[in-house]
């Protein structure tokens, strides 16, 4: 399967990474690629709960989207199952440095086909919502 992993070290502690993720309204202001705003439907942040949304793209289109947290561990990990398709597994590690937080972003797909036809889309945005968490994070 391939797999699209994109780090990035936050100049921040991993407690501070970890809840941008917990809060549903500050979730839906920096998640997805640049341009991209979120309305949730269904935010259930533990493991096996369902997560149902909406990206709104900067072309006017709605992207609908449902996924299942697979798995949490507080500062240190969330693992995100998306149901839509297309089908992939996000994990996402978030590991303390010296400087703040080293956070792995690291996507699975399950057709290597498809993962190909998207790899254009998903390298660069992947890089945009790193971006984007970095913003909401750090403030800058």
């Amino acid at each position: 399967m391939i797999t699209f992993k994109t780090t990035r070290e936050l100049p921040a502690n991993p407690e501070s990474v970890f809840a941008a993720f917990i809060d549903p309204a500050r979730l839906a202001k920096w998640w997805g690629p640049s341009g991209f705003s979120n309305t949730f439907n269904l935010f259930q942040f533990k493991p096996g709960g369902k997560w149902s949304f909406v990206m709104h793209g900067p072309d006017g289109m709605n992207y609908v989207n449902e996924a299942e947290f697979i798995d949490i561990v507080p500062n240190e990990k969330v693992v995100v199952r998306h149901h839509s398709q297309p089908n992939f597994t996000l994990r996402i590690l978030i590991t303390k440095t010296t400087n703040g937080s080293l956070v792995s972003w690291n996507q699975e797909f399950d057709n290597d086909d498809v993962a190909r036809n998207v790899a254009h889309i998903v390298e660069p945005g992947n890089e945009q919502n790193l971006d984007r968490l970095t913003a909401e994070v750090c403030g800058v």
